[in-house]
């Protein structure tokens, strides 16, 4: 039977367009994304979810990673770590996920081995101290972890961080004899994660390390907790908490007349918590890993537009958790572009492609993210520290910068 030219070019004209739409089909990679958006750590953990997603789209929309695009999926694991185990497994068997962002400490460190053995990067973050070494050289370290990474320093080297700028503040009050410092928070992987790392270091600095104050991560009474921080002594108290936990620990210390110089974890100070608290903020010291959204450095351009892939008005102020996301979702972005030219987007490549630059900050995003620098032997991808002091007095919230630290990477401190 013969065709017609006609029908012969029909026929290739339907062939042609059905490649090429495989082809588009498979010109994506995807990426899974786990988020607290309910559970105990969603008052943060919804920002930091917003500069995840809001990054991967206006990828998307510009690009992708040199014209592939990023096929994502954000679950709400409510902080449970079976859920986040059970999301693990159903994107790498059903959809071939070739990177991961994730969430909590918990969940994250429950993944260890699953996404070594399966080749999957994942930027969590978790910033534990567990999760930066990849070979497992350091007895301290509870699994290696080799696909495992993170942008910022670790709970345990920013809790090291403000122990430095503690004792520099006590000497420079001429405060006489040992200060006193406590760990202070739920008796959870999270709050946990720096405890021993920086009881240790602040031993080493000549604190007097109190035994550690346990409060729940949800809000509740803390006064019992708050007497007990009054009758220790303690001048320097870590919180390991967040959200509506630091709220109900700051306002049961004022009521009871607690005087003690607060110092919290990353997600433990922004704007929004201090406005919640009000008038009980008070020098309230914590570290950060980007600027502020107001600041004026020539990355924040990329950022604000970026913003506006969730609030077309541009009108939103972020805060810093946010911005985090934001470099969280780049520096896998050009990890995978070093992967795509480097044999393909692949888990191993992508792993690669975080080695691959030194001093590293993503295109556009100069004055944000830091500069970072992760080896196959160390992901601690940053040793510096910015600290901050917030305040809220008739009805404003200031912060203003005190320090910055740049820690040592001490071979002792990997992993721990």
């Amino acid at each position: 039977m013969k065709l017609s030219k006609l029908t012969l070019a029909t026929l290739s004209a339907v062939t042609m367009m059905a490649a090429n739409s495989a082809a588009a089909k498979e010109d994506k990679v995807f990426v899974g994304h786990l988020a607290d958006m309910s559970g105990p750590t969603a008052f943060v953990g919804k920002e930091y979810a917003d500069g995840v997603r809001d990054a991967m789209a206006y990828i998307n929309a510009n690009g992708g990673i040199k014209g592939t695009g990023l096929d994502f999926e954000t679950v709400d694991y409510a902080y449970k770590v079976p859920q986040a185990i059970a999301s693990y497994k159903k994107w790498k068997s059903r959809k071939k996920m070739v990177a991961m962002q994730g969430w909590g400490t918990a969940d994250t460190e429950a993944l260890i081995s699953f996404v070594a053995r399966d080749k999957i990067p994942v930027y969590s973050a978790s910033y534990s101290g567990h999760l930066t070494d990849p070979k497992g050289k350091n007895p301290h370290t509870k699994k290696p972890a080799p696909y495992n990474f993170f942008y910022g320093a670790s709970y345990s080297d920013s809790c090291r961080a403000l122990v430095q700028w503690a004792a520099k503040d006590w000497k420079d009050k001429g405060s006489k004899g040992k200060p006193k410092f406590t760990h202070i928070g739920a008796n959870h992987p999270f709050p946990n994660a720096p405890k021993a790392a920086c009881a240790e270091y602040a031993t080493e600095l000549g604190f007097d390390v109190q035994p550690s104050v346990v409060i729940s991560m949800k809000p509740g009474d803390f006064k019992a907790q708050c007497l007990s921080l009054k009758s220790s002594g303690t001048h320097y108290g870590y919180i390991g908490n967040l959200g509506g936990s630091v709220m109900s620990l700051i306002k049961s210390c004022n009521t009871v007349g607690t005087d003690i110089q607060f110092m919290s974890n990353i997600w433990g100070g922004d704007r929004k918590i201090f406005e919640a608290i009000g008038e009980g903020v008070k020098d309230y010291i914590f570290p950060t890993m980007t600027p502020f959204w107001d600041s004026n450095v020539s990355g924040m351009k990329l950022v604000k537009n970026i913003s506006k892939m969730s609030d077309s008005s541009g009108t939103k102020s972020r805060p810093h958790h946010y911005i985090r996301g934001v470099c969280s979702a780049y520096y896998m972005k050009e990890a995978m572009e070093w992967a795509k030219d480097n044999g393909g987007i692949t888990g191993a490549n992508v792993k690669k492609g975080m080695y691959a630059t030194q001093n590293w900050v993503p295109k556009g995003l100069e004055g944000v993210c830091l500069p970072a620098t992760w080896k196959d032997d160390d992901h601690r991808g940053i040793a510096e520290v910015n600290i901050y002091k917030g305040n809220f007095d008739k009805d404003n919230v200031s912060i203003e910068q005190v320090d910055t630290v740049s820690l040592e990477r001490r071979a002792d401190w990997l992993g721990y």
